[in-house]
């Protein structure tokens, strides 16, 4: 059995093959994504078939004795990921044997393909001048750029090390396709103009403390969206990626960032310790990394040093404002930090349920830190979510929304979150207040892929669609996997008049979803102006089966095979008049503004008019009221205008 060597640096073994000099696993020729440790274990495993290669060997090629501490976490990722790699699996093992706490061994066949060296292909002219030495480059797995401080502060674990070290040696002393030139060459990295944070592992090993976990990942998030020049993905694309198979080069592409922020928070008393490191997306080079800690009272203080390390690092230049905002962290109570980030966790579930427990989370929060202004925002948009989903009455939930909205920006009027709290209560009443509020709140955060979605709605509501299409776009570029901003661009596209581009951006949400219902009832109302009665009838079965209404799919469905797409229709638009009053008397409020259209669009003049004033007296407003074609034939009614007129009154 042959292992590979300096002068063999292709491996077989089953159906792979490896080859050190491009850095790559293939399968049957087809390339196996793998990142930079595991590759390199799987080197060292392949160098010594047969034999135990134990963990102790592996830190020390692998994880620099002055790296993070928590070497087993990051070796035990690194074996899980190459064994997902090769298909093994560590109870019945193919290639990868487990020695319990030893090490690691490598039990099947290996042939080592010895390559042709320069002198067997071509005359060798002799240069007795020294080699220069050969710096870092995208050719070679990633390699750190510089080395870090050896202080306690700093220690973390960097992928690369001595194993990648030992891989740049042998490809120059080789200069294997001509590498070595390509290396002295090497062009600077690009430059880094957008970034996502992945989600920060908890090293805890306590699941119960994932919150404090997601809860700095958007803390940083947050932090980062404040610099103007740098594009940073939202949330809620960035936590599609927790605990993900995928490599970086997936994640990049999916995201089309220049690089990537890695790292891991661990609360311990009264201590936190965040390490962050640095990825550049083309090449996996890692470009920087740091370790930070503090007293739990300084948190906010060190979420704002590590956003501006990282913009330092990439050569980002502040603007003063800027710098004020990332310099404005206050002391904050511990227990209020907590009830705040456990709030922000279960609101990101986004289900009714969870949205009741973030109001008694943000609630508890404010009782033990009145000054606290993010808990006061997460407050309102709770009320107004809540409110907005007919899971409590606009008259009770909006009063409470706009207090909370008012005092959170009375606080801290830098917070952008505050702001578009505060536009979301006086956006329905105080439109050109609440334009101003939005542009604030994206000065503030350029970054804010809700403020943009939000704007993009004011803005949709009054018919200023190129203006409105803009916002939704930028929305969905910070955050490119939230099927609602695929779901309001494509509601603005279609408010437009620009169907087929809205049904393009319909089609790439995957059902089911929160808004699966909303968005067939769309889908189908741009079939009915296509004129295709057969898709649209389609649409409206699917709308009804993802609300629960079997019942009535079915009689819509016996109806258009009976009598026709007109009558299916009357049915569909009469029986979903019952189902919401049915919702309406079960939870004694809500749905004015569904029953008005349907009422409309079944040429019902007074009853619509009847559904709209409840809609206004409630205060459930129903915003796309101007621009919807489900009121189109109202519009020419006067009391119609009247009732426009109505609306713009300040309340």
């Amino acid at each position: 059995m042959n292992s590979p060597r300096a002068s063999q640096v292709k491996a077989r073994f089953g159906s792979f093959e490896m080859d050190l000099r491009a850095g790559e696993l293939r399968k049957h020729g087809v390339r196996i994504r793998l990142q930079t440790q595991p590759f390199q274990i799987l080197g060292m495993l392949l160098e010594r078939p047969g034999e135990v290669v134990t963990r102790e060997e592996l830190r020390q090629a692998l994880w620099h004795g002055d790296t993070f501490v928590d070497f087993d976490h990051g070796l035990n990722n690194a074996i899980n990921r190459l064994r997902e790699a090769l298909g093994d699996s560590a109870e019945s093992p193919r290639f990868l044997e487990t020695f319990p706490r030893r090490g690691y061994r490598f039990i099947a066949a290996v042939e080592s393909i010895a390559l042709p060296s320069p002198q067997d292909s071509k005359p060798q002219v002799e240069d007795s001048s020294p080699t220069p030495p050969a710096p870092a480059s995208d050719e070679v797995a990633a390699l750190p750029v510089e080395s870090l401080d050896a202080s306690p502060r700093t220690r973390l674990w960097i992928a690369g090390g001595a194993g990648g070290a030992a891989l740049l040696v042998l490809l120059v002393s080789l200069n294997t396709g001509g590498v070595r030139q390509r290396l002295l060459k090497a062009s600077p990295p690009r430059r880094i103009q957008s970034i996502a944070v992945l989600p920060l592992e908890n090293l805890s090993g306590d699941p119960s403390q994932e919150y404090f976990a997601d809860g700095m990942t958007e803390a940083l998030i947050t932090d980062l969206g404040k610099i103007g020049e740098l594009r940073v993905i939202s949330r809620t694309s960035a936590m599609h990626y927790k605990g993900t198979r995928k490599t970086l080069p997936e994640i990049t592409q999916e995201l089309n960032v220049d690089a990537v922020i890695e790292g891991a928070v661990l609360r311990s008393g009264d201590r936190v310790r965040i390490t962050a490191q640095l990825v550049q997306a083309a090449s996996e080079r890692h470009l920087w990394a740091e370790s930070y800690e503090r007293d739990v009272r300084d948190v906010l203080a060190l979420q704002d040093e590590v956003a501006r390390s990282i913009a330092n690092e990439i050569k980002i230049k502040l603007t003063p404002q800027e710098q004020a905002r990332l310099a404005s962290g206050r002391p904050v109570d511990p227990e209020a930090h907590e009830a705040y980030l456990r709030g922000r966790y279960e609101w990101n579930k986004w289900t009714e349920e969870d949205l009741k427990k973030s109001v008694e989370y943000f609630e508890r929060a404010i009782r033990k830190d009145p000054a606290y202004a993010q808990a006061w925002a997460g407050l309102s948009d709770t009320y107004q979510f809540l409110s907005l989903w007919g899971s409590w009455p606009a008259k009770a939930a909006m009063p409470k929304a706009t207090a909370a909205a008012l005092k959170a920006v009375d606080l801290d009027d830098t917070l952008s979150d505050a702001h578009v709290a505060l536009w979301g209560v006086l956006w329905p009443y105080e439109p050109s207040a609440a334009e101003k509020e939005v542009q604030r709140a994206i000065a503030l955060n350029p970054n804010n892929a809700w403020a943009h979605q939000a704007y993009g709605y004011q803005l949709s509501s009054v018919a200023r669609f190129d203006e409105a299409i803009a916002e939704m776009k930028r929305a969905l570029e910070l955050d490119p996997l939230a099927p609602n901003k695929h779901q309001s661009l494509a509601a603005t596209l279609y408010r437009a008049g620009r169907y087929d581009e809205a049904l393009q951006h319909f089609r790439e949400v995957p059902d089911p979803d929160a808004n699966s219902e909303r968005r067939h009832r769309f889908i189908a109302a741009i079939y009915q102006r296509k004129g295709l009665q057969k898709e649209a009838i389609a649409e409206w079965l699917a709308a009804l089966r993802f609300a629960g209404e079997k019942d009535l799919a079915e009689q819509v469905e016996r109806k258009y095979v009976s009598s026709g797409y007109y009558e299916a229709k009357k049915t569909f638009l009469w029986g979903d008049i019952k189902e919401k009053q049915k919702t309406r008397a079960r939870n004694g409020f809500g749905q004015t503004g569904w029953i008005a259209a349907d009422y409309a669009l079944l040429g019902e003049k007074n009853k619509a008019f009847e559904w709209l004033d409840k809609n206004f007296r409630e205060g459930d407003i129903a915003w796309d009221l101007k621009v919807s074609d489900h009121f189109e034939l109202l519009r020419s009614d006067p009391r119609f205008q009247d009732f426009l007129r109505r609306l713009d009154l300040p309340h």
